[in-house]
C-alpha cells in the first residue's frame, strides 16, 4: 500500500481541525476571528456520504487489498477524505441528484479510503468539508483530477478520461475554442500532453484495458494512436501487428548498428597501429553508425546492407 493511501495527497486536509462539538454559531465566530480554519475534521457516518459520480477513478483494489486497508482503517486513520456538502455539489450538477441518492455529502477525495472502510464494515470516517472547492464546475473537476494525478496507481486510461473531464468542462458556456490549452495551464501542463492524453481514448477497448493493467507502456500507446489516426478504421489484432513488426525493425536497426560501431571502432585500432590514423574527424563508418532508427511510425525502415553500408528506405 502507498504512503499516499494511507496520508491522502495535496492540501485539502492539511490544517484541519475536529469540530469538537462546537456549536454553528460559535464556529461562525471562530471562523471570523480566524481562530480557525473554514474547514474541519467532522465524523460522518458513511451511509451519509456518496462517491461522485465524476471520479475517472475506477480501480480501488481487489477484495483482499481493501480488507487489509479497511482494517487499518479500523485500527488509525491517519488522514481524512475530502467532501463537498449535498447543496454545493448539487449546486453545480443538479442533474446528479438521483446519482448521490439522499447522502448529505458527496466524496472529492479518498474513494478508495471510502470503499475499504465500507468493505470491512466501518460505521463512520473523519472528513474534512470543503464547500470552497466546488466554487465552479471547473474547480471541482480541477480538484479531483490533481488529487489522483499523484498517485502513482492511477492508471493511463484513468488519467486519460480525468483529462477528457476536465477539457470538456473548460469547454462549457461556448468556450470550447482553446479548452485543452486552458485545461493544460490548470493542471501545470503542456497542451500537447493534454492531447497526448485524449488520444489515448480512441484507441480500441482492448488496447485500453491492456494500457489500463500496464500491460501496455503509455509511449506505445501513443505510438498505436497515432498509427490508427492513419488508419480510420483499424482493429486491435492489426494495430498490435504493426507494432510488433516496428519493435522488430528497431532492434535490427539497432543491432546493425552496433555492428557499424564495432567495425568502426577496430577499422581505427588497426589504422593506429599502423600509423595511419587521422586526426579529428570523423569515419565514414562511425557516420553510418550515427544513422537514427526508424520504423513504422518514424518514418525510415531498414531494407539491408550492401557493400558493408547500412541501407535504408524513407516511407
Amino acid at each position: 500500500m502507498s504512503k499516499s493511501d494511507l496520508l491522502g495527497t495535496g492540501a485539502a486536509f492539511s490544517n484541519a481541525r475536529r469540530s469538537g462539538g462546537r456549536s454553528e454559531r460559535g464556529r461562525a465566530k471562530a471562523i471570523a476571528q480566524g481562530d480557525v480554519p473554514a474547514y474541519e475534521l467532522v465524523r460522518v457516518l458513511l451511509e451519509q456520504v456518496s462517491p461522485t459520480p465524476l471520479n475517472p477513478r475506477r480501480n480501488f483494489g481487489t477484495d483482499e487489498e481493501k480488507t487489509r486497508f479497511g482494517e487499518e482503517l479500523r485500527q488509525a486513520q491517519l488522514s481524512a477524505c475530502v467532501v463537498v456538502s449535498r447543496s454545493a455539489y448539487l449546486g453545480l450538477w443538479p442533474d446528479h441528484e438521483s446519482r448521490i441518492g439522499s447522502a448529505s455529502y458527496v466524496l472529492i477525495n479518498g474513494e478508495r479510503r471510502f470503499r475499504s472502510a465500507l468493505h470491512v464494515g466501518l460505521e463512520s470516517l473523519d472528513f474534512v468539508v470543503r464547500d470552497d472547492l466546488a466554487g465552479s464546475r471547473t474547480d471541482f473537476i480541477d480538484h479531483l483530477l490533481a488529487e489522483n494525478l499523484e498517485r502513482e496507481d492511477f492508471d493511463v486510461i484513468e488519467r486519460a478520461r480525468g483529462v477528457q473531464q476536465l477539457v470538456e468542462t473548460c469547454a462549457e458556456d461556448g468556450r470550447e475554442h482553446g479548452a485543452k490549452s486552458r485545461a493544460a495551464e490548470r493542471l501545470g501542463r503542456s497542451p500537447s500532453w493534454v492531447t497526448n492524453q485524449l488520444v489515448l481514448l480512441e484507441l480500441p477497448d482492448e488496447i485500453q484495458l491492456m494500457l489500463s493493467s500496464g500491460d501496455l507502456p503509455e509511449r506505445d500507446g501513443r505510438l498505436l494512436a497515432r498509427a490508427a489516426k492513419d488508419r480510420p478504421g483499424v482493429g486491435a489484432a492489426e494495430l498490435l501487428a504493426l507494432l510488433r513488426a516496428n519493435k522488430e525493425q528497431e532492434a535490427q536497426v539497432k543491432a546493425a548498428q552496433k555492428e557499424i560501431l564495432r567495425d568502426a571502432q577496430e577499422s581505427v585500432a588497426v589504422r593506429a597501429q599502423d600509423g595511419a590514423s587521422q586526426a579529428g574527424g570523423v569515419t565514414e563508418p562511425e557516420q553510418q553508425a550515427q544513422q537514427p532508427a526508424r520504423g513504422f511510425f518514424g518514418g525510415y525502415n531498414m531494407c539491408g546492407r550492401g557493400g558493408g553500408e547500412l541501407l535504408v528506405r524513407a516511407y
